[in-house]
């Protein structure tokens, strides 16, 4: 039996408190708690003076990349990763080979996870087999299956074709799933590099102009309204985007989206380095986008904040621009980064920050034991962070297989000085236990 008795700690940025977790859940929470003499031996203290406790965060955009893809990640070194940056659960996305569009696949990379024990994985199902966007995948088997599926998504491709989308929101509310939709129009975005503006005419790297997602999420908020379901937007990253939501949930509809930290803090402008690390899908936007995305997030537009945490090997990023893969690391970095953008002006408060990490993608995600507030009573799914330090990111140093970060080099504030899955530590002292 582990217990821990964390003294001192922030509980969201409160006053300091102590929190013993014993058995896998948080046992007590108190000003000066002692144990008893009889299992004090068993307790390790840690002293959490000036740390803030979070929820175990919730990531609902994760790429593992195994199967298929060992090369860039597995799901070993993508939820070392993930607890290194303080979650305690990912949603894996579909896109590995084979597509994780069956019963049997979705179960592998579920159990995978169980036997990492870094983070709890829970796998994200295709919408369409083979993600191909011609006919659904097998929805209600993997929703059955022991992996339990309730988030679907053929991310990385849009499931362009309307009827096959509306038919995709029907059927998962038998089940209480979610269509988490990549939006992204393919005939407007056909070869597209980079954001389309005066920079990408300049740059002569073909643009993917903001409207080719602001029209699959408009349609996508119809359809999901007419049928009475539930949508959720990925990687949102335009102004007008956050309009568009906006307007979805003033009728009432069930929608909810996300926002990447890369589109809180980066511009199109570092497409001007012609450096693939910058490359991704959507793509880096504007400054008056990155402004319209906080807000979004600020007022609860955007509901959370997710990693599309996308490995790479390296020769997949040390090529030109054009030939290059979309995608960068995010597992590590976004908890800096939220408190960089978001905390530190102001914008939200730290109980935001876990509303936002950890009990919304819960809610989306229907998970139960994870999002859940820290009290007495609870699963023991703890962060502790420091928000006083700040680091430099070395991509070397990152649990990763792939080393395409874009805040390499870069100094971020804040660490995660331990993470706690059910009370028993992956992360302390800000290594893997």
């Amino acid at each position: 039996m582990s217990r821990y008795l964390l003294k001192k700690a922030r509980i969201l940025g409160g006053e300091a408190t102590d929190i013993y977790l014993e058995d896998g859940r948080i046992f007590a929470i108190g000003s000066d708690l002692a144990v008893a003499d009889a299992i004090a031996p068993e307790v390790e203290v840690i002293d959490a003076t000036g740390l803030i406790a979070l929820p175990g965060l919730v990531d609902l955009h994760t790429h593992l990349r195994e199967p298929g893809r060992e090369d860039a990640e597995t799901v070993d070194t993508g939820t070392q990763a993930a607890a290194l940056g303080g979650f305690t659960a990912v949603h894996a996305m579909a896109n590995t080979d084979p597509v994780a569009d069956t019963a049997g696949v979705v179960e592998q990379v579920w159990r995978l996870g169980r036997e990492a024990g870094h983070c709890d994985v829970f796998p994200v199902g295709a919408v369409t087999v083979g993600l191909k966007g011609e006919q659904l995948a097998e929805l209600g088997a993997m929703a059955d299956s022991a992996a339990r599926v309730r988030v679907f998504s053929d991310d990385g491709k849009c499931v362009a074709d309307p009827v096959l989308m509306r038919r995709a929101l029907e059927y998962v509310k038998a089940f209480d799933g979610v269509v988490a939709q990549h939006a992204q129009e393919p005939r407007l975005t056909e070869d597209a590099q980079m954001n389309e503006g005066e920079l990408s005419g300049r740059l002569g790297l073909r643009g993917w102009p903001a409207v080719a997602e602001e029209a699959i999420i408009a349609r996508d908020c119809l359809l999901a309204a007419h049928v009475g379901s539930r949508l959720h937007v990925c990687h949102l990253s335009t102004a007008g985007s956050v309009e568009i939501v906006r307007w979805a949930k003033s009728k009432g509809w069930n929608v909810t989206a996300e926002a990447c930290p890369h589109h809180l803090l980066l511009t199109d402008e570092l497409a001007a380095t012609y450096d693939p690390i910058y490359k991704v899908n959507p793509p880096l936007r504007t400054a008056a986008d990155v402004e319209a995305v906080r807000a979004g997030l600020a007022d609860g537009t955007i509901d959370i904040v997710a990693t599309d945490h996308a490995p790479h090997p390296h020769e997949d990023k040390d090529c030109e621009w054009q030939a290059a893969a979309f995608g960068m690391l995010g597992l590590e970095t976004a908890l800096s980064i939220v408190q960089a953008t978001m905390v530190d002006t102001g914008a939200l408060t730290w109980a935001d920050v876990a509303e936002r990490m950890s009990y919304a993608p819960a809610r989306i995600g229907r998970l139960e034991d994870h999002g859940r507030p820290l009290a007495e009573g609870e699963p023991a799914n703890v962060v502790l962070y420091d928000p006083a330090v700040t680091r430099t990111v070395e991509a070397s140093e990152m649990a990763s297989l792939s080393r395409n970060t874009p805040y390499a080099g870069m100094e971020l504030p804040g660490r995660v000085v331990a993470t706690f899955l059910r009370g028993r530590p992956t992360v302390l002292d800000g290594k893997l236990a």
